[in-house]
């Protein structure tokens, strides 16, 4: 059953900024998408509040990429900062943001990624942080490379890292993926464009910042988040 075009928000409509559990462009939704209605589970049968956070405490390596391992992860070094915001436009602070995402060559550590690109012995390519009282975050790793995914003939994913955020409630859990300005694979790319609406997708893709970018250092690029709404950041298809 795919997403309805129009979803309800109080009185009024707009278009769904969410991509179609089925877009046939992208191949692998063809399989996982539901065919049946989705069954609702009564109140009593989840808490919408939580668990939300693992066992481990976060440790300061755990929002720096760059100084997981003993040397430097080769690549370009990025600063992405953000500020997560609800529905209403409030900050959400003390908010769980993880993310993952490919090497600088294109690489996943995973056994499922055999493409004959390197993987960095100093690059694990996962992190996770605290939004700060104003909602506010920040990561320093490197700018992961596009890579081939068998999709379609010469099948290429865009530059991207992938975002797990937890808002207020369990409930508001969005998992979404980042994109930099102006790359050239947007066009081809079936996920990218499984979000339909131009606006919602534009809001996928980070900006360049110099206020964030570091001399002689790293880049910086923004990249605001918002879970629930008429401006929610579209979820990843």
């Amino acid at each position: 059953m795919s997403r309805p075009a129009i979803e309800r928000v109080g009185d009024g409509e707009r278009a769904s900024v969410h991509p179609l559990y089925l877009s046939p462009e992208y191949r692998s939704t063809r399989l996982r998408a539901p065919d049946r209605p989705l069954v609702l589970l009564p109140e009593s049968m989840h808490d919408p509040t939580g668990p939300v956070y693992s066992d481990g405490p976060l440790a300061e390596t755990d929002s720096d990429l760059t100084r997981q391992h003993d040397g430097e992860p080769l690549g370009e070094r990025i600063i992405v900062t953000g500020t997560l915001r609800d529905a209403s436009g409030r900050p959400v602070p003390g908010s769980l943001i993880e993310i993952w995402q490919a090497n600088a060559a294109g690489r996943y550590i995973h056994q499922r990624d055999q493409h004959p690109a390197p993987l960095d012995p100093n690059f694990t390519g996962a992190g996770r942080v605290l939004t700060d009282a104003d909602g506010r975050y920040r990561f320093t790793t490197v700018k992961p490379g596009a890579y081939p995914w068998r999709n379609h003939a010469n099948a290429w994913r865009p530059a991207h890292i992938h975002l797990s955020v937890f808002g207020r409630a369990f409930t508001e859990r969005l998992v979404t993926q980042m994109y930099f300005p102006g790359d050239p694979l947007f066009s081809a790319d079936p996920i990218f464009n499984s979000v339909r609406d131009p606006a919602a997708r534009d809001r996928l893709i980070s900006q360049f910042d110099w206020e964030t970018t570091t001399e002689e250092w790293a880049l910086g690029f923004r990249f605001d988040i918002v879970v629930g709404g008429r401006d929610a950041t579209p979820s990843e298809a």
